[in-house]
């Protein structure tokens, strides 16, 4: 389920991305390098500009007529595909740092600008760094849910300064049943739960030992204790651990 908190602040947060990637605090982005951003592909607002003429719209297509397949707006981190060798790896306009190049390394589809991938990993640490500002847990919770992507490569390559979110998202449990060797005893804390959120531990042969709700939206605290077998939880978001987490 998806973070209240980043559904809430989707507006906020892309402004304030879109306008920290022109001079990004980490130093690691393409126009310190010397690369060049992309171009922004359209307006963000949609609907016609002031200038658009109110002429009525050209009739459609005949329907044996196939419309034009949309490309992506933005290379995927995993994208399948040949990918450009690592010393052929090279910015239109100045260089690539050290810590960059590892970043783009097996990163870059054949044929694409490895600035606009870099731009990618660096978009996803202007968004933490703006989320650890708002809120801390829901940043790591974030990482952990995976709604901020390849998260971990993009900040062991160009954001190190959150390593500490990563390495804290690893322990946390997102919504869905965990069992198993993935049941680490301890206490958590829910992480921007909804209003709908709750939770349930049970032992051997499915005895219950804990459950709750809550309507609130406020953080809880719970206790997975060495005897579970099962936890399962629904619009909690994410629990992340307190204190030692090994």
């Amino acid at each position: 389920m998806r973070n209240p908190f980043l559904a809430c602040a989707a507006v906020a947060l892309t402004a304030a991305v879109l306008a920290s990637c022109g001079s990004s605090a980490d130093g690691n982005d393409p126009e310190a390098a010397g690369a060049q951003r992309p171009a922004a592909s359209g307006p963000s607002v949609p609907g016609p500009s002031a200038t658009t003429p109110t002429t009525p719209a050209p009739p459609a297509a005949p329907a044996t007529e196939e419309p034009a397949a949309p490309g992506p707006s933005a290379p995927a981190a995993t994208a399948e595909g040949p990918k450009t060798p690592s010393d052929e790896i090279t910015p239109a306009t100045g260089t690539f740092t050290k810590k960059q190049k590892e970043y783009l390394e097996d990163r870059v589809p054949k044929g694409m600008d490895p600035a606009a991938v870099l731009q990618t990993g660096q978009e996803t640490c202007d968004k933490l760094r703006y989320l650890v500002k708002a809120d801390r847990d829901t940043a790591v919770g974030a990482i952990a849910t995976q709604e901020i992507p390849d998260a971990p490569a993009a900040v062991a390559g160009l954001c190190p300064q959150h390593q500490d979110l990563v390495d804290e998202a690893a322990y946390a449990y997102v919504d869905g049943t965990h069992a198993g060797k993935t049941l680490r005893p301890g206490v958590y804390r829910s992480a921007s739960p909804t209003t709908s959120c709750s939770w349930q531990i049970t032992g051997a042969g499915g005895k219950e030992l804990a459950s709750g709700t809550s309507d609130t939206g406020k953080s809880r605290k719970i206790t997975i204790p060495k005897s579970a077998r099962t936890f399962t939880s629904t619009g909690c978001y994410a629990w992340l651990a307190e204190g030692a987490k090994g």
